[in-house]
């Protein structure tokens, strides 16, 4: 009979999760995750498969945390939609340049490495930016329904362009432009708005 967990799954995933997203996927090696996680190399094993599994895992959660945090925001009953908008893109900046270490996003992050070679990491990452297009092009509908926002554009050519434009932001920060530059986009991106 197995022996029953010694650990918390949760806090193993989040530990293998902050491992993959400072170094990346090629950059992870079994010997991080296990001082990562405090684990044994047969544990990991038994408990997840193999590094790629954790990985998917790991990234799983991650847009799970990151998307739940998109969908409370652009569908914040308490605040008109082009409040919620505004709010959105500052808060999405905010954290971006918040990131001193420039990190980025997992997510992006992933893509960039994993995406065109992994049909599971395309999938994911495909799948969480086709909801937050549809929660951007829903909130600016709204937008649009309430004047706020001219009901002549096209509401998903603008939700890709303002999906488009956060991914950039956080490009250009990994590239090391300043916070200021980047919070003075943001706004210019909401006046165009």
């Amino acid at each position: 009979m197995p022996r029953p967990r010694q650990f918390d799954e949760a806090e193993v995933i989040a530990a293998a999760r902050d491992q993959f997203w400072r170094r990346g996927y090629a950059g992870t090696s079994i010997d991080d995750l296990t001082a990562a996680t405090g684990l044994g190399k047969g544990s990991l094993y038994g408990a997840f498969g193999d590094k790629r599994e954790l990985f998917l895992r790991a990234l799983d959660a991650y847009i799970g945390e990151r998307m739940h945090r998109v969908r409370d925001e652009l569908r914040d009953p308490r605040r008109p939609a082009c409040d919620r908008l505004t709010r959105h893109l500052r808060a999405q900046v905010a954290a971006t340049c918040a990131d001193t270490t420039r990190r980025g996003c997992m997510m992006a992050n992933s893509a960039a490495e994993l995406g065109d070679s992994d049909p599971a990491v395309e999938r994911m990452i495909g799948r969480a930016y086709r909801e937050w297009g549809a929660l951007l092009a829903e909130c600016i509908g709204e937008a649009q329904r309430d004047g706020a926002i001219d009901s002549r554009r096209d509401v998903r050519s603008l939700a890709t362009v303002v999906l488009a434009f956060l991914r950039g932001q956080e490009g250009l920060r990994k590239g090391g432009v300043k916070p200021a530059q980047l919070k003075a986009g943001v706004e210019e991106m909401i006046t165009l708005l």
